[in-house]
């Protein structure tokens, strides 16, 4: 069995700048700048004539498969910093009337099944939310950062003690896009 290396090339939509300084990838657009270290003792990024290679040398099954992953990364890096994330989410209920908003930096939840105490979420990174109506949307640069928030949303509003065929009201992901 031969000796496999991967070198895969990665490329950026026009508009947006990159500058790799050690294992760290820095992206910027117009939307925002985002910064990740990209570090495994076999697989590395390269960059050779304005362009980035991901490359690994003697590489197994799971070092490919690593670059594939850092490759889709990269990718919705680049896609972040060009045109962003956006997540549309939708206020469900039927049995008493969800109140929503945004307060800092935390997402709070009032009246969620009659409750007295608000349920409050964390918004991660540099992420926005915004309420309009029954549709909440989750926008920001950073694919992770928008996922996990309209993650934590989600979950927030789970419902504990009730039957969930019942009791269907919670704040939903819709649709995931730009």
């Amino acid at each position: 069995m031969g000796v496999r290396q991967v070198s895969e090339e990665v490329e950026f939509p026009k508009g947006v700048t990159w500058k790799l300084e050690g294992g760290a990838l820095k992206v910027k657009g117009p939307k925002g700048e985002l910064t990740r270290a990209f570090v495994h003792p076999l697989v590395r990024l390269e960059a050779d004539s304005g362009k980035l290679f991901i490359k690994a040398k003697d590489a197994r099954k799971r070092d490919r498969a690593l670059a594939g992953t850092w490759a889709a990364h990269i990718r919705n890096m680049g896609q972040g910093a060009l045109k962003g994330h956006e997540y549309q989410m939708k206020i469900v209920y039927s049995h008493f009337p969800i109140k929503a908003g945004v307060q800092g930096s935390e997402f709070v939840v009032e009246n969620f099944l009659g409750e007295q105490h608000p349920r409050k979420v964390p918004i991660r990174g540099a992420t926005k939310v915004s309420v309009a109506g029954d549709k909440v949307t989750v926008f920001g640069p950073d694919l992770e950062e928008v996922s996990g928030t309209a993650a934590n949303i989600e979950q927030g509003t789970r419902i504990r003690g009730f039957d969930p065929r019942v009791f269907q009201d919670g704040i939903y992901i819709v649709s995931k896009g730009e």
